[in-house]
């Protein structure tokens, strides 16, 4: 007898990408609470359709889904955007994020959370601090009117915060968690050495693939080239023990930067300074490494995918939710959902003030303080970092319950919000146009 389980797990998650795109369009609400509805619904009541046990291969399913959720966010920020924006998206994917769990940490003075140490405050909040660029870019794909800026500060930090929590996380509140203690001035060598290098190995895999490239003359073979490239950076970065996601995240940016060059250089050669012919030259830039018409193709390839892998995550989320220890611990997702939104908020609002009085940080207005505020939905990231804490810590189901709780209400809470005020908007702007 053959066991079909992966080709029956495959057509239910493509089942529920079809029916929540084909429901949201008609129900005008954004997909993602469909499909987080539909997995749980699924999941715990529709067994059959989810034959693998997805609670003993969470690893497996993990680290497969984490390579093409970032891949897609990684190749749809434009260098010109990262360039004219870069300390706009600096601060928010780096000193908002820091500020942020520092902030969050320092409420360890007032106990809120019982017994916890320090180090455990400062893992609780670099995981429920990154935010989510799948929920996020589900929910406010749907609406009209979001300024390209926006836009663009909201895709960089989607990427630059999950970079900095990680890291974060991992060689700052883990450590600290689980020993008791941290040396300061180790852990912040140690931080800056994780950046460093996973910055370094990122552009070197960044190049070599921009290289790759030129090699080719397909787009199938250039978007399997790009998932090539970020698993790869992905694993040869967790194998020398730095942020996988960061190199991952840099290698793409990286390879999408100089192709964007190159494609600027081949439609406009006269705009290009003579004083760049040397690295022209080292790029070899008289080889195209694609078309604009092939990478409208990645990109959209790029976002199914990441989108699959973004459902296999929330099936994992319908392992992890309980309801009854949802209830048990609904005081303490409360404090943590309100503490983090109050955080971001403040995070944001101080962004839009520096705006309005620093050249480099450009002003987004109250709107775009609005936007920026509640586009801060949590998920694939967090459920990812508060698996990572060895069972036997003692607080592990602490983490575990809060953490998905607080998913569940950014989600659904922070997108309801932007679609009301959205379909709001909408509609006035309907009714003034037809009195006009």
């Amino acid at each position: 007898m053959h066991d079909f389980s992966a080709e029956i797990l495959l057509i239910t998650i493509l089942g529920l990408v079809v029916i929540s795109d084909a429901l949201a369009k008609g129900l005008k609400i954004p997909a993602v609470f469909l499909l987080l509805m539909g997995s749980y619904i699924t999941y715990h009541y529709v067994p059959m359709a989810v034959p693998i046990d997805l609670k003993q291969s969470f690893d497996t399913v993990i680290i497969f889904s984490i390579p093409l959720i970032f891949m897609g966010d990684a190749l749809h920020l434009h260098f010109s955007d990262i360039k004219k924006h870069a300390w706009d998206i600096f601060y928010l994917a780096v000193v908002a994020v820091a500020l942020s769990i520092t902030l969050g940490a320092s409420l360890y003075h007032f106990g809120i959370f019982g017994e916890l140490t320090l180090g455990a405050y400062v893992a609780l909040f670099a995981i429920n601090m990154a935010t989510d660029a799948v929920s996020v870019q589900s929910v406010l794909s749907q609406f009209r009117g979001i300024s390209h800026h926006i836009k663009v500060l909201i895709e960089g930090e989607s990427l630059g915060n999950d970079a900095t929590a990680v890291i974060a996380f991992f060689f700052i509140g883990l450590p600290w968690m689980m020993s008791g203690t941290i040396d300061a001035t180790d852990a912040t060598i140690d931080a800056l050495r994780v950046f460093t290098v996973s910055m370094v190995v990122g552009v070197v895999i960044g190049y070599l693939f921009y290289m790759l490239l030129k090699l080719l003359n397909d787009r199938r073979g250039e978007f399997f080239t790009f998932v090539i490239e970020a698993y790869l950076a992905y694993l040869l970065a967790e194998e020398i023990h730095v942020s996988g996601i960061l190199t991952l995240i840099t290698a793409i940016i990286a390879t999408k930067a100089w192709i964007d060059m190159d494609i600027e250089a081949y439609t406009n050669p006269s705009g290009v300074p003579k004083s760049k012919n040397f690295l022209r030259r080292l790029r070899l830039d008289t080889i195209q490494s694609t078309t604009t018409v092939r990478l409208e193709y990645i990109y959209e390839m790029a976002k199914e995918f990441g989108y699959i892998a973004a459902v296999m995550i929330f099936f994992v989320l319908a392992e992890m939710v309980d309801i009854d220890k949802l209830w048990n611990y609904r005081y303490e997702i409360l404090i943590m959902f309100g503490i983090t939104t109050l955080i971001r908020m403040l995070s944001m609002l101080k962004f839009a003030i520096f705006g309005s009085k620093i050249d480099a940080i450009k002003p987004v207005g109250l709107e775009g303080w609005f936007i920026l505020t509640f586009s801060g939905m949590k998920g694939a990231l967090s459920i990812i970092l508060v698996h990572m804490i060895p069972s036997s810590y003692e607080y592990k189901e602490f983490f575990e319950v809060v953490t998905t709780g607080v998913v569940v209400l950014s989600i659904f809470g922070y997108g309801t919000i932007l679609w009301i005020y959205f379909t709001i908007k909408d509609m006035r702007e309907k009714r003034a146009s037809i009195f006009e």
